[in-house]
């Protein structure tokens, strides 16, 4: 077996250091992408894992390329066609942060079946799928399909973080396809808002939601509720866990922090309790840090979340 299988777009990014881009003076160059933060928080947690994701014959793909080999992910990046894509941030708040995507006709967009890498998946225990790879394209939206379908008939459990971005859904609902994938999936994650989209606007707690969710079919359903917490049911049993209190950074990669925690943890064998509790360790890490997936933990990172020496000698 080798460990988790994921795939999506991953952009190059630019992140302004202060203040509004009228006025910015200097800026961080980066990478980021949900399945490729996940692939990272994986690989940090000691799981083996390979992504798959077109990029461009450019600079800026060379790069994912190598920032992804470097934390130990096994890649799998077809060249083009197009440019790879890039998101520009500015953090207007300390607790706010505007994204800009530049991602029309991008290489990553035009993943398509023909790249899947199907000896990986067979040989996989999870795959992970995300919504915002269905929103790409025509193509993309194919990719994922084929994949699940693979990996179900491969007897390959498949987890879906639904990663609603309404920026891709402009034009068509998501709702019937993130059903869809919810139904073919074991494990889903979603937040609060995302878990309406799947079940409707019936029921109101987390916890209830939770329940709608695996009336659809999956064996584990977390709802990721920020500085709330989360909940979950896992195989009829109920899970409720607090968020643990951090002086917040930045929130960006959180929820995909979490998600690698949980993922870890099912795979070493963990009861449901420990999945959540690593889950809420690793996003809860994920905040003391600016950046996608700069700050993702490994497991030794963890204890200092309970550490009251500042400094460790």
């Amino acid at each position: 077996m080798s460990g988790v299988f994921t795939f999506g777009e991953t952009m190059a990014l630019v992140r302004a250091e202060s203040g509004p881009w009228e006025t910015a003076s200097s800026a961080t160059i980066g990478v980021g992408g949900a399945d490729s933060n996940v692939a990272i928080g994986l690989a940090r947690l000691g799981v083996d894992v390979s992504w798959l994701g077109r990029v461009g014959d450019d600079a800026l793909g060379r790069r994912i390329v190598r920032e992804l080999r470097a934390e130990g992910v096994d890649v799998h990046a077809p060249i083009g066609p197009g440019r790879t894509g890039l998101m520009v941030k500015e953090k207007r708040t300390p607790h706010t942060s505007g994204v800009i995507f530049y991602r029309a006709g991008s290489a990553g967009s035009t993943l398509s079946p023909e790249d899947i890498p199907t000896a990986v998946i067979a040989a996989a225990e999870l795959v992970h799928v995300t919504g915002i790879t269905a929103a790409l394209s025509a193509s993309a939206r194919a990719t994922v399909d084929a994949v699940i379908d693979l990996a179900r008939s491969g007897g390959v459990p498949v987890s879906f973080d639904v990663n609603h971005r309404p920026s891709l859904w402009r034009d068509e609902d998501p709702a019937p396809l993130y059903r869809s994938l919810a139904q073919r999936s074991d494990i889903v994650f979603a937040g609060d808002d995302e878990a309406r989209l799947l079940v409707g606007e019936g029921p109101g707690e987390p916890l209830a939601l939770a329940h709608a969710i695996a009336e659809l079919g999956p064996a584990d359903v977390l709802i990721k509720s920020g500085s709330r917490g989360s909940v979950g049911v896992v195989d009829g049993e109920e899970i409720i866990r607090p968020a643990l209190s951090v002086p917040v950074v930045d929130t960006v990669g959180a929820g995909d922090a979490y998600v690698a925690g949980y993922l870890a943890a099912r795979l070493a064998g963990d009861s449901a309790a420990e999945r959540v509790r690593l889950a809420t360790a690793a996003g809860a890490f994920a905040c003391l840090h600016i950046g996608d997936w700069e700050g993702l933990p490994r497991r030794d990172d963890l204890r200092l979340l309970d550490s009251e020496d500042p400094v460790t000698r």
